[in-house]
């Protein structure tokens, strides 16, 4: 479960005199790409009396054109948003395999989209030598990045700087230090002189304090906190923009929500317009409220949570005993060999050499322990798709009031034994079950595989290879296609007996069969 954090943002500006305001573009609506969802937004915008355009500009990020035709005293912005903090692996993305190891080139078809985020400024002197700096063997395109973006973290110290504008890469480099916004475009000038094309985004920054500290490293914030924030996008094939932020050296995540990416710092401005001369009294606050926190494993319940809890759960329970309502807990329990524990059919795979017969020892021990007199049976269990045949399954059952289903346990084989069963030992059981169930041996029928498509796998099996010997990469379909034609598609699989409880007032409770068309033979409509 996630956190819900709102951020409300107000932006005042207070003039001595009646200004006359130009058209005012506003860009603190959350854009289009953000992966952290937004759940609700609002823009207010005073005083009123104003004309507004909801827009769209030419890189797809919302701005809203506020017009005003009188004079103003003052100039309010107040922005509310709820987002959703849920966490995201920022590396979960495919790179295209012809973009995987830098240095690679944008397909032809995409250059021209992309020529407008590749368009570099001259490299200054200390621009140059940071890039000569920068290793050029050839590296993973998202290690490069991810270092790249390290480099310029751990190359400048950040400082807040309120004097408007940013620095060229130049200034921020000789000075080794600059505001988000200054290393922000200083990474973007690098990665296009690298070749890639990167953006420059603006947006929100959540900061939400740790549940636990750390044990190495810093902890974090010490209070939930927002702010406007830069960090850098970068586009990758197959990946598409990915956020770096130079400030953290870290991949832009759940705590970033863009507002506004555009190829130049210019066009990201949260807010852009002309006033008419006057003294201003500027004022700005944001701040950020968990409006909905969810129990997790770092925040559990509280003791007071805890105690309601069980509470409500002694109120379901008498409910549940009054209304004499039975539960029971089912599920698949799982074990291990204590022997070969890393084998593969203890790890991996369904099924291996070992684990029926370890399976029909552990049921048989559980038999013995708690259903004396149980009857163990041995099916079909669960058929996944893709498989040639269902799962086994040991299933043990019991009377609860002690008497005995089963009173001879050497009639069940063990696995593993040697028993040389054949198919007409498959037969001779059925004559016998329906010579005590009173039945017509006679509506006893032989079971075959499928001619028609077993002959089409053969046929589509190369030249030089035979059933016995088809070199299929899956071992089961090749054990499988090998047994199918050794024992011949004439010869039976086994024997079918159709069975049905018969009740009369006359005759009590007595069985009955019938015969059945064979599965090979022609098909009757009408026949069942």
């Amino acid at each position: 479960m996630s956190i819900k954090a709102a951020i409300h943002h107000l932006t005042h500006y207070k003039y001595d005199r009646p200004v006359t305001l130009g058209p005012q573009i506003i860009r603190l609506r959350p854009a289009p790409h953000s992966r952290t969802r937004v759940i609700s937004h609002s823009l207010k915008v005073s005083p009123g009396g104003h004309f507004v355009n909801h827009q769209q500009d030419p890189f797809g990020n919302w701005q809203a054109r506020f017009v005003f035709p009188e004079p103003v005293t003052e100039f309010k912005i107040e922005v509310d948003l709820v987002a959703d903090m849920t966490v995201y692996n920022p590396f979960d993305f495919f790179v295209e395999e012809s973009a995987d190891t830098w240095p690679f080139e944008y397909a032809l078809d995409m250059e021209e989209d992309l020529a407008i985020y590749r368009r570099c400024e001259p490299a200054g002197p200390l621009l140059q030598a940071f890039l000569d700096s920068v290793p050029k063997e050839t590296l993973r395109t998202v290690d490069f990045i991810v270092a790249l973006n390290a480099k310029v973290a751990n190359t400048l110290q950040y400082t807040i700087r309120m004097e408007p504008g940013v620095q060229t890469p130049e200034e921020t480099l000789g000075v080794k230090s600059g505001s988000c916004r200054d290393s922000t475009w200083l990474l973007v000038q690098a990665l296009r002189h690298l070749g890639f094309a990167a953006r420059f985004v603006s947006g929100y920054l959540i900061q939400l304090k740790p549940d636990l500290k750390a044990l190495d490293g810093p902890s974090g914030t010490e209070v939930d906190f927002t702010d406007l924030h830069a960090w850098c996008e970068v586009f990758l094939p197959g990946a598409g923009w990915i956020g770096l932020d130079p400030t953290s050296g870290l991949l832009a995540g759940e705590s970033h929500i863009p507002l506004a990416a555009t190829p130049h710092y210019r066009s990201a401005a949260p807010i852009s317009g002309r006033a008419s001369f006057a003294e201003v009294d500027f004022s700005f606050d944001m701040s950020v409220t968990r409006v909905a926190e969810h129990p997790r494993i770092t925040k559990p319940f509280s003791d007071e949570a805890w105690e309601a809890l069980n509470a409500l759960g002694h109120k379901v329970d008498a409910a549940l005993a009054a209304g004499d309502v039975r539960l029971t807990m089912g599920g698949e329990p799982t074990f291990v060999s204590i022997d070969d524990f890393e084998a593969e059919e203890w790890n991996t795979a369904a099924v291996g050499p070992t684990k029926r017969t370890l399976a029909d020892q552990l049921i048989r021990r559980l038999r013995d322990r708690f259903a004396p007199g149980g009857f163990l049976h041995y099916g079909q269990g669960k058929w996944y798709p893709g498989e040639t045949l269902p799962r086994w399954t040991f299933s043990l059952y019991w009377r609860n009031d002690g008497h005995p289903i089963w009173s001879d346990a050497a009639l069940i084989a063990q696995e593993g034994a040697q028993t040389g069963v054949t198919t007409a030992d498959a037969q001779n059981l059925l004559v016998q079950i329906a010579e005590d169930l009173a039945l017509d041996t006679e509506c006893i029928l032989p079971a075959f595989e499928d001619p028609a498509q077993w002959l089409v796998k053969e046929a589509n099996l190369p030249d030089n290879v035979t059933p016995a010997n088809s070199k299929l990469k899956d071992p089961e379909e090749r054990h499988r296609l090998a047994t199918v034609f050794n024992r011949g598609l004439t010869n039976p699989s086994g024997f079918v007996l159709p069975v049905q409880s018969w009740q009369s007032q006359a005759a009590g409770r007595r069985w009955r069969t019938e015969k059945m068309a064979s599965a090979s033979g022609p098909y009757v409509p009408g026949a069942g």
